[in-house]
């Protein structure tokens, strides 16, 4: 949760200059109505019997139209600001991942790993603060990213849409602003997943089978994915249908990279020089240069590759049925599952002796072989104005090379009994109950290091924002000039679990007011741990260390090199090692030591709302809406492991906490024609606080010098994010598939989180049992106590978004099947990070009935994920900007039978992280471009 929110300066001004472009972005839009006049004349003139023909034939929209001409009936029929994605057909969702689906609407935007969608941002507010429900319950995806600097493991609210195959889902909607009616939470809004129903194909059997076959420029390997779907409909009586979706891939994301820097201080270059650095090559101005610091060296210079087998299975099932016109009962039933068998391999700087991770490198101890026990040689460097060393050439370097394998098993279930009664004409009674477990196991993280001694030239540019490595006079494959160091055991466990009821009641009181009250019960519990097991504590290092590495690596090569990696089985074999968490039989390695996050959080929240929906007229025109209460209570229950130096477990603290309140909630809908609508809403909402942040796992020491003891926890009586949201849209409706819509809106947002620091504060004021340092009381004073807190004060997220679709049928044949869709956001959220400030999308398709093709472009600006006000922090974190293109394109070999093709990722997109306010090179990845081509059949 911190990482999305960091305090800097606003800049109202400028968005007062973007609502500004936004009005002359509609102005230019308005000429779209003249080509929509042009488009209705034309289907009226081609609706019009010619007197040679027969009887007029009904044209049949399917595919990628008959979708958006579904989501915006549904869109424009809402009485909250809503936007609905549509599958085209049975097990046929227009993309190949959700999160790429969602991306094409207003106000979204994705993150992806190795090229395919994961996790989104909606209207300003990172993943966390977008709440996600499958068929009508909210659900929970622990996630998993291949990349440290990504936060691998991140144990918060977000969800990651990867875990679904698409084909499962027959919608997906976007709740943008809020109504009493739904659950509280989800800030920024909530996505609805719907799987199919029984009910919805009409009465008999229906059936759909879709099979793929594709391959990546980079892996090459032969990536299959499969999915079906049987319907029953009993008359409407009783339904059942099933559905499964399974994809093998191999993927792979390489390229450069740095663990940001390290600071050399005038003291640390004297140090290195007396330790044996060679700096002689230098020229006297550069030597000086070096001793006299004030340095940043990049740590690591590596050339990497994240390469993995991933294996997808997802299964659904619903049950249908309706013993009585009035009355219908659905069981909705999935199981999800993604394997992933992952191998890192890295080559990096990294010192036996030296400093951080760079290239200056000291001669190591008597462990490791000859070769190592002599210092780098400083050949040359250039440093930019802020102390950036941009270009390095160092001969003699020690290196690191890492392979890293890592199994992820992460299970999702589901089932939820849900009842629509229409007790009379005027009164209908629904709801559900359900259950939900996730969980996100790691059984083995485990990593190999060798080491090296080479000549590195590392170029960053004269910005450092870019990077290229050569190794001249070294073979990186060279056995000879590698040595064994240890192997690291891991292991991660988490597990998320819900409960939930929900029981409403709506009554039609006349024409224009419809009442609405309803109940619900959401229990939510959160759990896991992780284990570290290192080199040596585990005895690896004194075992292996500065032994050949003959016999027990291999070659790796990708893209940007070729290095020697060191080889599992072989090392296993020959050290008698295995995945272990504890000592071996013979006693050879210590007990773990490294437990961390051990910890435990529940919420309970019971709550309550009513809502009145009208329908009238105000002037003539038709005036709908909503206008409602919703109460809420929950309590918090959070037990966690307090641990000290070494990560020493001392004991366990349990907190709990509550909160409560009630939200108002305003929708409106002015309808000036029956095909212009202007929405209004007005609501309050809230937003939960962070999993971390309400852990009561910590930590607790006593200095050995001064005795003075600091403490930190989480804090589980934190009170929710809450924000008064003000909505204005107007939308324009035309032909069959035309949209224009235009829209701003602003979030003032309160009770922000931070960790606050107190000073000399008794031990019974900080929830940390006294008995976790020996001799200490209730009454003992604790020098340092640390734990997030709410902040007074406001945050303002400002926002727009155009948006235009239309079928270019106004055109003369055949380029009146073209048809666009496309859309702008702006987001000012000066003090809020993981937000572009633009991005926008657009999609250009041609279709018929015989065949159809698409293209879509997808950018977004650079963000930040975390923000310093020091220039050369790496507090400061980001994402430079990114366009991503895919396409798609169908031929109907019969009625029945399609064949397929994507391509996405079409311009090999690099992904690029960096650090500090000079935006400094991080990450930057490649994932190569994916092809697919499949056959579908319905039956």
């Amino acid at each position: 949760m911190f990482s999305q929110l960091s305090l800097t300066p606003r800049r109202s001004a400028d968005f007062r200059n973007r609502i500004l472009m936004g009005v002359g972005l509609s102005a230019l839009c308005a000429l779209v109505p003249a080509l929509a006049f042009a488009q209705d004349t034309t289907q009226t003139t081609a609706a019009t019997p010619a007197p040679a023909t027969d009887s007029p034939q009904e044209v049949v929209v399917t595919g990628y139209r008959k979708s958006l001409t579904a989501a915006r009936s549904i869109k424009k029929n809402s009485d909250i600001q809503k936007d609905v994605i549509v599958a085209e057909d049975m097990a046929k969702f227009p993309e190949l991942n959700l999160a790429e689906s969602l991306q094409r609407l207003p106000g979204v935007q994705i993150t992806r790993e190795a090229g395919e969608g994961r996790r989104i941002s909606l209207r300003g507010l990172g993943p966390d603060f977008s709440r996600v429900q499958l068929n009508g319950m909210e659900v929970l995806g622990n996630v998993d990213s291949a990349q440290d600097s990504r936060g691998q493991r991140t144990r918060d609210r977000a969800f990651d849409f990867n875990i679904f195959a698409s084909e499962l889902f027959s919608r997906v909607e976007v709740e943008k602003t809020y109504q009493a009616a739904q659950n509280e939470g989800g800030m920024a809004g909530t996505v609805g997943l719907f799987t199919g129903k029984p009910f919805d194909y009409g009465p008999g059997s229906k059936a759909a089978l879709v099979g793929k076959l594709g391959t990546n420029q980079y892996t090459k390997d032969t990536q299959s994915r499969i999915a079906g779907l049987y319907s029953y409909n009993w008359d409407n009586k009783f339904g059942a249908l099933f559905s499964i979706a399974y994809a093998k891939r191999e993927t792979t994301e390489q390229g450069h990279n740095t663990y940001n820097y390290s600071e050399m201080s005038a003291e640390d270059a004297q140090q290195l020089v007396a330790d044996g650095l060679d700096i002689s090559n230098l020229s006297a101005e550069k030597q000086a240069q070096f001793l006299a610091g004030g340095l940043y060296f990049a740590d690591g210079n590596r050339i990497s590759s994240w390469n993995a087998k991933m294996e997808r299975l997802g299964i659904t099932g619903a049950l249908q049925w309706q013993p009585t016109e009035n009355l219908l009962l659905t069981l909705d039933m999935l199981h999800g599952e993604v394997t992933t068998h992952r191998d890192e391999y890295h080559l990096a700087t990294r010192p036996i002796e030296g400093l951080g991770s760079t290239t200056l490198s000291t001669a190591a101890g008597s462990a490791w072989p000859t070769s190592f026990q002599s210092s780098a040689v400083l050949n040359d460097f250039e440093a930019d104005d802020s102390g950036y060393v941009t270009y390095t050439d160092v001969s003699n370097v020690t290196m690191g090379s890492e392979h890293r394998r890592e199994l992820n098993e992460n299970r999702f279930n589901q089932i939820a009994l849900s009842l629509k009664w229409n007790l009379s004409d005027r009164l209908l009674v629904d709801g559900h109950i359900g259950y939900e477990k996730s969980t996100y196991e790691t059984p083995y993280d485990d990593k190999i290091y060798m080491r090296a001694q080479g000549n590195l030239i590392a170029d960053y540019g004269s910005d450092g924002q870019s990077a290229s490595f050569s190794y001249p006079d070294w073979d990186p494959t060279d056995a000879s000039t590698y040595a064994l160091d240890n192997v690291y055991y891991r292991a991660f466990h988490n597990s998320s679990e819900l409960k939930e009821a929900v029981l409403n009641a709506k009554y039609k009181a006349n024409d224009a007011w419809t009442l609405r009250a309803g109940v619900a019960y959401h229990k939510f519990t959160q759990d896991g741990a992780n284990y570290f097991y290192d080199g040596g504590v585990n005895g690896t290092t004194q075992e292996m260390r500065g032994d050949s590495v003959e016999g027990v690596s291999s070659v790796f090569s990708n893209e940007f090199g070729s290095w020697l990696v060191g080889d599992y089985d072989k090392i296993f074999a020959k050290y008698d090692e295995y995945h272990r968490l504890e000592a071996k039989a013979d006693g050879t390695g210590g007990t773990i030591q490294d437990i961390e996050n051990v910890y435990t959080t529940s919420e309970e929240t019971v709550s309550g709302y009513v809502q009145g929906d009208w329908d009238s007229q105000v002037f003539g025109k038709r005036f709908r809406g909503n206008l409602g209460l919703r109460a809420y209570d929950t309590k918090t229950t959070s037990t966690g492991w307090i641990q000290g130096d070494s990560y020493a477990y001392l004991g366990t603290t349990d907190v709990k906490g509550h909160y409560s309140g009630v939200l108002p909630t305003l929708n409106t809908v002015l309808e000036i024609t029956p095909d212009l609508l202007v929405r209004f809403s007005a609501t309050q909402n809230l937003n939960r606080p962070g999993l971390s942040s309400m852990a009561a796992e910590g930590t607790a020491t006593e200095d050995e010098d001064t005795g003075e003891i600091s403490v930190y926890r989480g804090n589980p009586d934190l009170k929710p994010y809450k924000d008064n949201t003000l909505d204005l849209a107007v939308e324009y409706y035309f032909g069959k598939v035309g949209l224009l819509s235009a829209g701003v809106f602003q979030k003032d947002i309160t009770n922000f989180i931070t960790t606050e620091t107190l000073y000399d504060v008794p031990f019974s004021e900080t929830g940390v049992p006294a008995s976790t340092i020996d001799g200490a009381t209730a009454d003992t004073i604790v020098h340092e106590f640390s734990t997030p807190v709410n902040i007074a004060g406001h945050t303002k997220l400002n926002g727009m978004e155009l948006a235009a679709q239309s079928q270019l049928s106004f055109l003369p044949a055949p380029f009146d099947n073209f048809g666009v869709v496309a859309n702008y956001t702006y987001v000012d959220a000066p003090s809020i990070t993981g937000i572009s400030k633009n991005s926008y999308n657009a999609t250009l398709y041609y279709e018929t009935p015989k065949w159809g093709a698409r293209a879509s472009m997808s950018h977004r600006s650079k963000w930040f994920s975390s923000y310093s006000d020091d220039v050369m922090s790496a507090g400061t974190q980001g994402y430079q900007a990114s366009t991503y293109v895919d396409a798609a394109a169908f031929y109907n070999l019969s009625p029945k039978l399609q064949i397929t093709l994507d391509a996405i990722n079409l311009t090999n997109q690099k992904d690029t992280q960096f650090w500090g306010q000079n935006e400094y090179l991080y990450n930057q990845n490649q994932s190569g471009t994916t092809y697919m081509v499949g056959l579908s059949y319905k039956f």
